[in-house]
This record gives C-alpha cells, sequence and structure tokens, in this order.
C-alpha cells in the first residue's frame, strides 16, 4: 500500500478526510530526505504555494506518527525533528547537544541488551525509541572539558 493511501485510511479510520493541506503535506514529507523539523517543513510548504498554517502541522504530524509513516525525534529543549519511516527499517539515534546533528546507528547488541532486560523483568515490548545525548566530533573539540562554555550553544 503506498504511503498516501496508507495515511487516508488512517484518517477515515479516525472519522478525518483527506484534506487539500494533509495532501500538501504528505506529499512533501515524502520528499524529504533526512531529519525535518516543522520550520522546515513549513518553508517548503509555503515555497511550493501551499497555505498550510504552523497550527495544521502540528495537527497533523502526530497524525503522521501515529499512522507509521514518519518517526518523531525528541531532541533537546523540547524540540523535535521528524523522519520519514517508509521503507526503512528501526534504527536508534545520537543527538548533539551543541549543534543538534542526528546521527543514526544499529546496534544488535543493544537490541539483545534490552529483550534481556525485558525478559528479566518480565515486561512485554511493544517498541521502543532509544536516543544517546551528548555531543558530536565537532563539538566535543570545541571546549576542553565536558563541561566548557565552547560547548553549550
Amino acid at each position: 500500500m503506498q504511503a498516501i493511501e496508507r495515511f487516508a485510511q488512517y484518517l477515515s479510520k479516525h472519522g478525518l478526510k483527506m484534506t487539500r493541506e494533509r495532501r500538501a503535506l504528505i506529499d512533501h514529507v515524502l520528499s524529504v530526505r533526512g531529519h525535518f523539523d516543522v520550520d522546515d517543513l513549513l518553508g517548503r510548504l509555503r515555497k511550493a504555494g501551499h497555505g498550510v498554517s504552523r497550527a495544521t502541522l502540528y495537527r497533523n504530524l502526530p497524525r503522521l506518527v501515529d499512522s507509521g509513516l514518519i518517526h518523531k525525534v525528541e531532541m533537546a529543549r523540547g524540540q523535535a525533528r521528524y523522519e520519514l519511516m517508509l521503507g526503512r527499517h528501526h534504527h536508534d539515534h545520537m543527538i548533539c547537544l551543541g549543534c543538534g546533528t542526528i546521527l543514526e546507528f544499529e546496534s544488535p547488541e543493544v537490541e539483545r541488551i534490552q529483550e534481556v532486560v525485558c525478559r528479566r523483568k518480565k515486561f512485554v515490548m511493544t517498541g521502543h525509541s532509544h536516543q544517546i545525548r551528548g555531543y558530536c566530533e565537532s563539538c566535543a573539540s570545541v571546549g576542553s572539558s565536558p563541561g566548557s562554555a565552547g560547548r553549550r550553544r
């Protein structure tokens, strides 16, 4: 099933319609490569001549997340970025607190340890989001110590 059909089914299931604005949103989300935030998406939509409001994005991005088409990456200070998950497999993130870079990684060892911990605790995992926060190589080299002011941008 294609992404647009999948989102339309999700909307219908929740008593919503595929509006012109939602169609423009999904079209642009499908064209984005990498991680994006609300401002990136709003700029792309407006540049393409779509009169989509910021409120429309904030109402509909959670619907895209819930439908499984995109993933939300929580950043520092309450910010969020998103990424298209269509055709992609699970991965985790390292987030730089200095410049905001998001590095993706896969680790069979981390996945195995999570499963072992869940079994020990008799916990049924249905999913997870693993994020490591810290400083990328560039930001880490700016300061001479972990708490240096040069790293807190």
